[in-house]
């Protein structure tokens, strides 16, 4: 399995979880993305794939019905993705990105499952539920934040930082950086 599959599949696995856990009645639930329910964070993830996907020459099918049952939506979506990224192929075209040359692997890695991870917290505070961010998943948000540089508060990515106490820990202090508090 290529590298970006490989980050594509960790990040996959606990948000499916999240995700087959929540209640039919979960999916209204406002998330912490102002405006979006639960169902919403879903459908942005599975709409930023499937055009970022599509327009590198991926053919994910015809959209899912994220609407009629978003877990189930999901699965669908992330396991055409799934077969997507395991064409080697695809992960290796190159193209000119906002931050400059790169590969699609490359983007989608550094931002689609950054954003994975970061909307399965929250997906979780939606629905009261654990996040279960790993040292790694918050080192993964850490980098990317750093990368992304002032472009990560550009209107439609993330809020302004927000300031935390000094005795906050990790998962708070990584999240805030987003705009998100805890």
């Amino acid at each position: 399995m290529n590298p970006t599959a490989q980050l594509h599949a960790a990040a996959d696995a606990p948000l499916t979880r999240l995700l087959d856990g929540v209640p039919p009645s979960g999916w209204s639930a406002l998330s912490p993305c102002p405006g979006w329910t639960a169902a919403d964070v879903v459908a942005h993830l599975v709409s930023a794939q499937r055009d970022f996907l599509g327009t590198h020459g991926a053919d994910l099918g015809s959209a899912p019905a994220v609407a009629a049952d978003p877990a189930a939506a999901w699965r669908e979506h992330a396991a055409r993705v799934a077969a997507a990224l395991a064409d080697g192929d695809l992960p290796a075209r190159s193209f000119d990105g906002f931050f400059g040359p790169t590969t699609v692997g490359e983007a989608f890695a550094r931002f689609y499952v950054w954003d994975m991870v970061v909307h399965r917290w929250d997906l979780a505070r939606a629905v009261g539920a654990d996040p279960g961010l790993t040292d790694a998943e918050l080192d993964l948000v850490e980098a990317g934040a750093d990368g992304f540089g002032p472009a990560l508060h550009m209107e439609g990515i993330c809020g302004p930082a927000l300031p935390v106490p000094d005795a906050a820990d990790r998962p708070t202090r990584v999240l805030a950086r987003l705009g998100r508090t805890g």
